[in-house]
């Protein structure tokens, strides 16, 4: 699995550990090993361009995902509620990039009470989850993406011994974050 992470925020970010976060995500999700992620993390400015750019929106955002339009890309999820298609015999593929902007993800860590390092895993994991076929964009599907996010970053802290990480509650837009209740299956969010 090769996991490409090229930093050209400013910042300095542990990139071995995001390489190493990125290929957990690609294991749990039971993606071919030989798939191939690219992880982008940017300044406040080129952010805010492709923000622009790609959604029209004003100012830099956290993360962006840019799947492979390419049919060896990821699959599209044609039931929402189902699990992504994953065929683990597929040749090696190149899922897409992730991009994430340090800047706007330290203002989300202040928030959330948690550091920089763990917002920047969280949102990997989030853009990965993307790049996968997921999204947020009505209530059910909400609640299954942030709830499959929630158990992978629990993984990866749990397996890591890295400091629990705050992820966002389902049905708040990502404005208010777990703070280590338990959940109704038993686990955290």
């Amino acid at each position: 699995m090769t996991i490409e992470i090229n930093n050209e925020s400013g910042v300095d970010i542990d990139e071995a550990a995001l390489a190493e976060l990125g290929r957990f995500v690609l294991d749990a999700m039971e993606i071919n090993r030989l798939a191939e992620l690219s992880v982008v993390l940017l300044d406040a400015e080129a952010m805010a361009a492709l923000h622009v750019q790609w959604m029209d929106l004003e100012g830099p955002t956290d993360v962006m995902a840019f799947p492979m339009d390419a049919a060896d890309g990821p699959i599209e999820r044609v039931d929402p509620s189902a699990p992504p298609s994953v065929n683990k015999t597929n040749a090696e593929a190149m899922l897409g990039d992730v991009v994430l902007c340090p800047v706007v993800a330290a203002d989300q860590a202040a928030s959330a009470g948690h550091s920089l390092e763990s917002e920047l895993h969280l949102l990997c994991t989030h853009g990965i989850l993307h790049l996968l076929g997921y999204d947020h964009g009505d209530p059910e599907s909400e609640r299954q993406m942030f709830d499959l996010q929630a158990q992978i970053v629990e993984n990866w802290t749990t397996t890591t011994g890295r400091e629990p990480i705050r992820a966002p509650l389902p049905g708040t837009g990502g404005e208010v974050r777990d703070t280590g209740g338990p959940r109704s299956g038993g686990g955290r969010r």
